[in-house]
């Protein structure tokens, strides 16, 4: 395995980790009551992890058809 695609699969694990806790935090605010700020904060860093986890899901997907 090569160091690029060692990186690749560790930032994609970094992604996931950090969309899946964005969006628990997001919840547990919304529960708690915590102020709207807080639950933006948590929703606006979802939607940044996934976004980047979809353009790097396009960039595989154009790389391996390219490859065809």
């Amino acid at each position: 395995m090569s160091s690029t695609a060692l990186t690749t699969g560790t930032h994609r694990r970094v992604l996931w980790l950090l969309l899946i806790l964005a969006l628990a935090a997001d919840v547990i605010s919304a529960v708690l009551a915590l102020p709207a700020a807080v639950g933006s904060a948590f929703g606006v860093l979802a939607l940044v992890s996934g976004g980047l986890l979809v353009r790097d899901h396009h960039r595989r997907r154009a790389r391996t058809d390219a490859g065809r």
